[in-house]
């Protein structure tokens, strides 16, 4: 609550002076000083004997002015130094505060029983102080929490900055790459030339990758993933090496159970019919009954073809060569594929040529296209689209079926995956091994108003 303004308290001080400085003049000029100095003036003119004063001289005022001057000039001098001397210890305390702002520390407070302005502005700094205390404190805890868990995790966390610096790693990444020790100011090259070869490539290439190392005497499968990002307005790198050995063996025995229950049910499906038929013509042989063989020999034929069809598909999967991409131009390839696969475009092919092995990407075209029509919906319906966006070209099959849940789409592109009851589960997954092997990815979405739409994203051109 303010008493007094400062505008207040110099209007005072100006009255004040002014008022001071009419008294001294009027003292200099009319009374007393004259009839002082008469006083004198007759006291010099009779030593010794009683002093009757004259009639007082009148000062000029020039002369007048000077004696104010003289008198005035130190006592201003000494009020000034009274009313600023608290507002210059102020001061002072500011900059001392913000001094200590500067340096992070905002534990500094400033007493004052002032009643005016400044006595409101210390008042706002000192809560200003408090709430950067608090803010302060609140940060820190939570970067303490943010470094407790960095620190902790699996994850081997390296951030380097533009000269190859590493200016932070946690515990895992001071133990996989300097044995414990730790790694803040190292060049990050340095360090991998120690380590294996695998690990070297794969963070030489600058992009995320899979790839197994030995170490202390077993195998190791480690997850890279970069990210280059701006920090503080300078380039940094952070490297993320996830170890991968457990939950690949993981989903490698769960993969391996999958497989060989398909194969299992496969076998059975075939294998029964066939063991029923044998017996069936064995006996008819028996009774001499030969005109029915035939026919019994057909079926077995046909179960036999198709357990090796069966069969020839996943040893397709499991051979899946290295794709020899090249350009290949849009509307060749579109009608060559028409011919063995029935759908409608969706829109007109670009004229920019694709760069991809066309062989694999026509078979995985073809499946996508044959599950399109086996969706249930309109075959009209069927529509395939090739769209370039930035360095990427987008393949798009859709359909009008019943499209897939959500349980379904989180599935659909594992390996032996399949919701019809005949189906292998390879399309999808094939598909995805022959996206990836082209530096692409697969994607799946139900469409608006019913169906599924199969996303193949290919590069636009060669790495």
């Amino acid at each position: 609550m303010k008493r007094f303004s400062l505008e207040g308290r110099m209007a005072i001080v100006v009255g004040v002076s002014a008022i001071i400085g009419a008294l001294v003049f009027a003292g200099v000029a009319i009374w007393p000083f004259p009839q002082a100095m008469a006083w004198l003036n007759e006291l010099s003119k009779h030593p010794g004997q009683p002093v009757v004063a004259g009639p007082p001289e009148p000062v000029d005022t020039r002369t007048a002015l000077i004696i104010c001057l003289l008198l005035l000039v130190p006592l201003s001098a000494w009020m000034a130094h009274v009313l600023v001397e608290p507002i210059r210890r102020l001061i002072r305390a500011l900059e001392s505060a913000v001094a200590s702002y500067r340096d992070g520390d905002y534990s500094m407070s400033i007493g004052t029983d002032r009643m005016d302005e400044l006595g409101d502005l210390i008042r706002m700094h000192n809560q200003l102080g408090s709430i950067l205390r608090e803010q302060r404190q609140h940060l820190a805890q939570r970067e303490l929490l943010l470094d407790t868990v960095v620190q902790n995790t699996p994850v081997a966390l390296v951030l380097t900055d533009g000269q190859g610096k590493v200016t932070y790693a946690n515990i895992a990444a001071r133990h996989l790459f300097n044995e414990g020790r730790a790694l803040a100011g190292l060049d990050f090259s340095s360090v991998l030339e120690v380590m294996p070869e695998n690990l070297r490539a794969a963070a030489a290439a600058g992009e995320d990758a899979l790839f197994t190392v030995e170490m202390e005497g077993s195998e190791e499968t480690f997850h890279l993933s970069q990210r280059g990002f701006r920090l503080q307005g300078r380039p940094h790198r952070l490297q993320l090496y996830r170890r991968m050995t457990r939950e690949l063996s993981r989903q490698e025995v769960h993969t391996w159970k999958r497989v060989i229950r398909v194969i299992s049910h496969e076998l059975n499906n075939s294998l029964a019919p066939i063991s029923s038929l044998s017996h069936s013509g064995a006996e008819l042989a028996r009774r001499g009954d030969l005109a029915r063989l035939p026919g019994v020999f057909a079926s077995i034929g046909d179960r036999a073809k198709h357990l090796h069809g069966f069969i020839s598909g996943y040893a397709s999967f499991a051979k899946l060569p290295t794709p020899q991409a090249r350009e290949i131009a849009w509307g060749p390839f579109l009608d060559a594929l028409a011919l063995h696969a029935r759908f409608r475009l969706s829109a007109l092919p670009p004229e920019h040529p694709g760069w991809f092995d066309p062989t694999q990407i026509e078979q995985v075209l073809i499946n996508l296209i044959k599950n399109a029509h086996e969706a249930g919906g309109d075959e009209e319906e069927v529509t395939l689209g090739v769209h370039l966006v930035g360095r990427d070209c987008l393949i798009d099959v859709s359909d009008r079926g019943p499209g897939m849940s959500e349980t379904v789409l989180a599935q659909a592109l594992l390996p032996f995956y399949s919701t019809k009851r005949s189906g292998t589960g390879l399309g999808l997954a094939l598909a995805r091994e022959i996206s990836e092997a082209h530096g692409g990815r697969i994607a799946l979405s139900n469409r608006d108003g019913g169906g599924l739409r199969v996303t193949l994203v290919l590069p636009a051109g060669p790495h």
